[in-house]
């Protein structure tokens, strides 16, 4: 009884242990749910989404400077039905960027990095363009928030 008690967690551990992994960075990443990738979502197949509060033009323009800062040049930038499409390229990988405007004021960001085949995804780049875009999204709207309130100062009502 005593063997089984000890052999059961440890078979399960060993079936479990690429779940185990992901349950532990799960628990992570929600201990940091307030840091840069809070929101990401990532799918099986290497496509990487994050909605954002604020407007597709906001967001298109902060994924611009991204992709420019990255030294990712920029390929096709046409506005859609939903929003824009932007296409990138970086070391034999196609960068596809959907950006949907949900409402006036949030907006939904798909990156697809296709490495050159169907099948293969770089999610993590996808999802480094994604953290970088929220980073210059937050800068930009900060220093927009500095010059209001500069303004407020010197014009009072």
């Amino acid at each position: 009884m005593k063997m089984s008690g000890t052999f059961v967690p440890i078979a399960m551990a060993l079936c479990l242990q690429g779940c185990v992994a992901g349950v532990g960075l799960a628990v992570a990443a929600a201990g940091a749910g307030v840091g840069m990738g809070a929101g990401v979502e990532h799918t099986m197949n290497g496509i990487v989404y994050k909605t954002f509060t604020a407007s597709t033009n906001e967001v298109r323009f902060a994924t611009l400077k991204t992709l420019d800062r990255m030294g990712m040049p920029l390929t096709a930038d046409e506005k859609s039905d939903e929003g824009w499409k932007l296409t990138a390229t970086a070391a034999e990988r196609t960068i596809e960027i959907e950006l949907q405007k949900l409402s006036e004021e949030s907006t939904r960001m798909r990156v697809v990095a296709n490495e050159g085949k169907i099948f293969f995804k770089d999610a993590s780049t996808a999802t480094e363009i994604i953290l970088q875009t929220a980073q210059v999204l937050q800068k930009d709207q900060d220093a927009a928030k500095a010059a209001s309130d500069r303004n407020r100062k010197r014009n009072p009502s």
